[in-house]
């Protein structure tokens, strides 16, 4: 069961068993133990007869003397007083008062009416005071111990409503350890993801207006050439066809890339594809191309590969890798391809001899517009690499990269025989 369950139910339990034994403690000293009002009635009643007896026995003086010591000791308010008729002395007995007759003279003891507060008066109410106060603190306790966290989860998606995506409570739960706390490092968590989205967000708007930028810049420039010098209109022309071609691209992959974040909840289109067969049609392309910088391609790819897969995104997935081998290894070297297959799982790694990334750069390849410090510019914005991980994790595998002992990179792309889950748009072969 869940830790917070078992505190509320100690807790509560504590305090019902608490309220009972408290109440049952009660009520056996209530039972065994007289009540103070009797005791202190049958003590004045005692004093009262004594007073009598010696008044009647030992006469006016002693009885005096008896009424003075019994004032010093434990006064009750005793008196000793004479009646001015006789005939009244009617020899009563109250619980307060008494009257003897003696030698024709009437005397009234009396005791003064006593203001005490008895616990027989708050006895029927000390069950109902006790379960009271116990259900008083235990409800305060729980309050407390469940309003202070709700307090800090409002304050922080108050801070997140507010864009304040840094703010944390999991600090402020210190000392507990129940699902609230969970919920706390759950929230921090996403706080923490939020702004990671944000900085990310911030950077692929800076780098695209970056890279937008100069391509519309050469544009501009051959326009203004165009003006000055009419003459160089077929260069020109030609020029712009290669910024229009490129800006083409450039905005291709962007979309590519907003494609592959916006439906990263969506369901994949499913197709029963050898990808294999497809990795080979794309290194076939690849040597050609490889051939103008003298580059040779070695593979150990062979075999079938049959996975459920969304095509366009594999091919993307595999061609970016691939090319993006060709474009950076060193003219006149090789770049090698091979496979492993298991029974769910296709492990392909490419491996280049070019200048390679920093060991610190390994993951940051995978961002959007990023390329290594050390790779040498051969065009390209650096989007490919995060083309190939949002496809490739899109279908439950990952991309990792490498730096082999003899140099380069090397990149290994997993890919599952079927994604982690199908969603209801998949077209199965």
């Amino acid at each position: 069961m869940p830790r917070l369950f078992w505190k509320f139910f100690t807790i509560i339990w504590l305090t019902l068993a608490t309220t009972v034994a408290v109440i049952i403690i009660i009520v056996k000293l209530l039972q065994a133990v007289p009540f103070a009002k009797e005791l202190e009635e049958e003590r004045r009643t005692l004093v009262l007869n004594l007073t009598e007896n010696v008044l009647v026995q030992d006469g006016e003086d002693a009885a005096a003397h008896f009424v003075r010591m019994s004032e010093k000791t434990r006064p009750l308010g005793l008196t000793l007083s004479k009646v001015a008729d006789a005939n009244a002395c009617t020899q009563e007995k109250t619980a307060d008062t008494r009257s003897v007759l003696r030698d024709g003279v009437c005397y009234r003891i009396s005791l003064s009416t006593p203001i005490s507060f008895s616990l027989e008066t708050l006895a029927p109410l000390m069950p109902w005071i006790t379960i009271l106060i116990s259900a008083t603190i235990s409800a305060g306790a729980l309050a407390r111990y469940l309003i202070r966290p709700v307090v800090h989860l409002r304050d922080g998606l108050s801070a997140l409503a507010h864009g304040r995506f840094d703010f944390r409570i999991g600090d402020k739960m210190a000392g507990r350890k129940d699902e609230v706390t969970a919920l706390a490092h759950d929230f921090d968590s996403s706080a923490a993801r939020l702004q990671e989205l944000q900085d990310a967000q911030q950077r692929l708007f800076h780098d695209v207006s970056h890279e937008l930028r100069s391509p519309l810049s050469r544009l501009q420039a051959a326009v203004g050439v165009l003006r000055q010098n009419p003459a160089k209109l077929d260069l020109m022309l030609d020029r712009m066809d290669r910024e229009v071609e490129r800006l083409d691209v450039l905005v291709g992959e962007i979309l590519t890339l907003a494609r592959l974040n916006a439906g990263a909840s969506l369901p994949l289109k499913t197709q029963s594809l050898d990808v294999i067969e497809l990795l080979n049609e794309i290194l076939g392309d690849a040597a050609f191309e490889a051939q103008a910088r003298e580059v040779s391609i070695t593979s150990n790819v062979g075999g079938i590969f049959l996975a459920e897969v969304e095509g366009e995104l594999i091919y993307r997935a595999l061609e970016n890798v691939i090319r993006n081998a060709v474009k950076y290894t060193a003219p006149h070297s090789s770049i090698s391809v091979s496979c492993e297959t298991t029974t769910d799982l296709l492990k392909i790694r490419v491996t280049d001899q070019g200048p390679g990334v920093g060991r610190d750069e390994l993951e940051r390849i995978f961002q959007p517009f990023s390329r290594g410090d050390d790779a040498v510019p051969e065009g390209g914005y650096g989007l490919g690499l995060a083309i190939t991980r949002q496809a490739v994790e899109r279908h439950g595998g990952r991309v990792a990269a490498s730096l082999p002992a003899a140099g380069g990179l090397a990149l290994t792309l997993e890919i599952p025989r079927r994604p982690a889950m199908f969603g209801p748009t998949s077209d199965r072969a």
